[in-house]
């Protein structure tokens, strides 16, 4: 497992592109931290580190929101409000985890048992002075 200290929001550009390199070929990315841990900024990050040039936000009542990255679409997945695994079923998750797009999906363990295996895990940990810590795991 690696760990990576955040101390400033300054230092979020170096780290998604670090982030990437360290997936390598990996295209599914799995945010697992607390609400408020910041999930969405880093994806935010993720994703002007890909070329997207439209506004990030969270798609915590749409499930999904795409974005049009340099060299190809961009999945962002908000799973919080699923009740069931059924419901990512239904909205065809397959058809974008497989897609060999990115896909940066927080509250992943609301669908931990349909998840591909080689996902690119992150944990974020909240440190005491508010900085974060970053754990990945690769594959999960």
């Amino acid at each position: 497992m690696k760990q990576i200290n955040l101390n400033t929001l300054g230092d979020l550009p170096q780290l998604a592109s670090l982030l990437i390199k360290l997936a390598g070929g990996k295209r599914v990315f799995l945010f697992k931290a607390p609400m408020g841990a910041g999930k969405t900024t880093f994806i935010k990050a993720l994703c002007k580190e890909l070329g997207v040039e439209e506004h990030v936000t969270s798609p915590t009542f749409s499930i999904v929101n795409e974005y049009i990255g340099r060299d190809s679409p961009i999945y962002h997945f908000d799973f919080y409000r699923l009740k069931n695994e059924q419901e990512a079923y239904d909205l065809g998750y397959e058809e974008y985890f497989y897609s060999g797009n990115y896909c940066f999906v927080e509250w992943p363990e609301k669908i931990d048992s349909i998840l591909p295996t080689d996902a690119f895990v992150i944990h974020i940990d909240v440190n005491p002075d508010q900085t974060r810590l970053l754990k990945i795991n690769n594959p999960r």
